[in-house]
């Protein structure tokens, strides 16, 4: 197996290095000012939009000419996984570990972590987040991510965020009420980000509003009603498919800017989704019915688009069986950033980078999941995979490639030739992800984290403000020592 899993006999790993220490690490990677040929990053991430929403893919019910014509400029995955839901797919592909780490529960993120915000910021780009948040924080959050600007909506509240939406905007609430779209205005500011820092490097994230529910119309449908949120149509699922579109539409709004400031071939563009389609969609993947998975570990709750565009570097019009997840996004980006990543900290994530820049890339032997929505510990289903089995630690073994939903377990007393050696790999990186699991679950139970429901609703609260009053006595103590010196 890969040297990617690491032994029980090694740090625990997925803790921060502290925040205010992130200056003398900008100064000791030495990245500040390094070679110009770094490339910006632009890295979007549709909402509950899986595999077969991309008709490159093979999908037949959307259209996605600008997400197809980005694949086509570079290279198309074919094997790219997310976890099942949208906050145990952010704290991953932000963070670089898988969630047995550091994942504590829906809708928060770790104070403490280090995440790919960070990394880049130090390195010495410019880095902004607009979109889609859910991680809690207050309205410092954003930045103490290592985000230097935000757009966002769901930071500290939950408004509408389709037609006359609410925003947070770099700490200040915004309420728009004369028909504007979220998307729309999230999309701007991005664009906007990007003008404003053409000329240094820049890290875009982009973690996209759309097309997740409440199934609405959008600006380009017929019915589109500007004059409340869901006056009309509202949770019609019929609008999903207006609402790919114009996921699409966005995507193509972002490239069409770079290409405008000249920045296209010195820019990663990164697309991907954060899960599998919401589970009424049933949709049309090469020539089948293909109904979506979101929340499930099953394929079609995990396998996501997944494409990489850097004209120049990249050539055009490749296609990848390589197993990707979204621990690899947060190595990859540092790699190509020319940011090291902190000493202190051990990622089982590959880059990729090597594969962008057409050098030779072995690619890893199998993935890891580790999936519970609420982050109790002892109740959540665990999993490795190649690219046709996946073993769950609760020994179910399943030919994946041929029983999409998982109906059929195979008898593993029976099993030969590829089937039993892919068995026998998956079995044991599995144990070792499962004594990590145990490590880390020990290190959260000490922090208060991971236990019973109860016990985990109260620390949520109690976590969530102690964080923010942390932050504040952070900042309160910076401005006084920058007063001293004046």
């Amino acid at each position: 197996m890969s040297s990617l899993f690491f032994s029980s006999s090694r740090r625990l790993v997925g803790r921060s290095v502290p925040v205010l220490a992130w200056a003398l690490l900008a100064f000791a990677y030495g990245a500040v000012g390094a070679a110009p040929s770094r490339p910006n990053i632009v890295l979007i991430m549709a909402d509950d939009m899986g595999y077969e929403c991309v008709s490159s893919n093979g999908g037949s019910t959307y259209r996605t000419p600008r997400i197809d014509s980005l694949a086509k400029s570079g290279i198309r995955f074919l094997n790219g996984h997310s976890q099942p839901i949208c906050t145990p797919s952010r704290v991953q592909i932000m963070t670089g570990f898988y969630n047995n780490r550091n994942y504590i529960r829906f809708g928060f993120l770790d104070p403490e972590v280090t995440t790919f915000g960070h990394i880049l910021k130090a390195a010495g780009y410019k880095t902004c987040i607009a979109g889609k948040w859910q991680l809690q924080g207050g309205l410092e959050g954003p930045r103490h991510f290592g985000f230097d600007e935000y757009c966002l909506w769901q930071l500290t509240r939950r408004p509408s965020r389709y037609a006359n939406p609410g925003l947070e905007v770099n700490g200040k609430l915004m309420d728009y009420k004369n028909g504007e779209y979220g998307p729309d205005l999230v999309s701007d500011y991005l664009c906007g980000f990007i003008e404003r820092n053409k000329d240094v490097p820049f890290f875009a994230y982009y973690p996209m509003i759309l097309p997740h529910w409440p199934f609405e119309p959008t600006p380009d449908s017929p019915d589109y009603d500007k004059t409340f949120p869901g006056a009309k149509g509202i949770g019609k699922m019929k609008y999903f498919k207006d609402m790919v579109s114009y996921t699409d539409k966005l995507v193509g709004k972002v490239v069409d800017k770079l290409e405008a400031l000249g920045l296209r071939e010195k820019t990663l563009v990164i697309f991907t989704g954060d899960n599998g389609t919401y589970v009424k969609i049933v949709s049309n993947l090469n020539g089948e019915k293909y109904p979506g998975g979101k929340g499930s570990t099953r394929d079609n709750g995990t396998h996501v688009p997944l494409v990489a565009s850097w004209p120049g570097t990249a050539a055009a019009g490749q296609v990848s069986d390589a197993l990707v997840d979204f621990s690899d996004i947060l190595p990859t980006l540092a790699e190509v950033g020319g940011a090291k990543l902190p000493s202190k900290l051990t990622y089982e994530g590959l880059s990729l980078a090597p594969l962008l820049e057409g050098k030779p890339f072995k690619g890893r032997d199998s993935i890891y999941c580790w999936y519970h929505r609420n982050g109790i510990r002892g109740k959540e289903s665990q999993h490795t995979r190649d690219r046709e089995f996946k073993l769950y630690a609760t020994g179910r073994y399943f030919n994946v490639a041929e029983d999409l939903l998982e109906k059929k377990p195979l008898e593993t007393a029976a099993l030969t030739g590829t089937g039993r050696s892919a068995y026998n790999s998956l079995k044991t990186a599995l144990a070792r992800e499962l004594e990590a699991t145990r490590e880390a679950t020990a290190a959260l139970k000490k922090r208060g984290f991971g236990g019973a429901e109860k016990k985990q609703g109260k620390n949520k609260t109690n976590k969530a403000k102690n964080a923010e009053k942390k932050q504040a006595q952070k900042k309160e103590k910076k401005e006084k020592k920058e007063k001293s010196r004046d």
